[in-house]
């Protein structure tokens, strides 16, 4: 039937939601679980701050956080130049559009793999590193594999609030068809557009679907977690 035939454009709009959500969870991980760690197991100068920093794309309006990485990393900010000489540009490029939703879920998956961290037991760290353990191997042979879930749990969360990610990439890199516009963004352009509702109750339609999906994968995650 014609209502669920998706156009060409809506199925570049859910390929590219996909792969900047995908990218942008990758762009995260590792500083994620590095942040995390330091939250959850440091006491230092300056916690509060790095914490309320850490969550502070929750909290602000999409477009202010747009609006930053377009100040910092546009054509004419503060390292567009830099990223010039390398023949690199990401405001206006999907690259951008990642690196916008990697900003806006960042929090999330820090948040996860830090409640995951603080819910080991730190007499099993202890006691690895009383037994002549380094740090790293304490990190990577018991810490880790124990927060495993809580590091999967943040990544579909993240990658499911990247799949919706509004604000800041239309601010960051525009809503330009099949090198910008997401799901999101292009919901957006088919409500301008009068005639367009089963369009939009496609693209309404595929974005549930994802973002559902995912809640009910980390919810499997979080639980699993906890059993451990």
């Amino acid at each position: 039937m014609s209502w669920i035939s998706f156009s060409s454009v809506e199925l570049q709009a859910v390929t590219l939601s996909l792969w900047v959500a995908m990218v942008s969870v990758i762009l995260s991980l590792p500083a994620a679980i590095a942040v995390a760690h330091l939250l959850a197991r440091k006491q230092f100068w300056g916690h509060s701050f790095l914490n309320a920093l850490v969550h502070l794309p929750l909290v602000l309006p999409p477009v202010v956080t747009g609006y930053v990485l377009l100040v910092a990393f546009g054509r004419k900010g503060i390292f567009g130049p830099v990223l010039e000489a390398f023949g690199l540009q990401l405001a206006f490029t999907s690259a951008g559009a990642a690196l916008a939703a990697a900003v806006m879920a960042f929090p999330l998956i820090v948040r996860s793999i830090r409640l995951a961290i603080e819910a080991v037991d730190p007499e099993l760290e202890e006691a690895a590193s009383t037994l002549g353990a380094s740090p790293l191997f304490i990190f990577f042979y018991v810490t880790l594999p124990l927060i495993l879930p809580g590091i999967l749990a943040g990544s579909v969360v993240g990658f499911a609030k990247a799949l919706g990610e509004f604000g800041a990439t239309i601010t960051f890199v525009s809503n330009i068809p099949g090198e910008t516009q997401t799901i999101a963004s292009a919901i957006y352009s088919l409500l301008q557009v009068p005639g367009r509702e089963f369009s939009v109750l496609r693209m309404i339609g595929v974005s549930i679907f994802l973002s559902f999906g995912a809640l009910i994968i980390s919810e499997f995650l979080a639980r699993k977690m906890v059993r451990r």
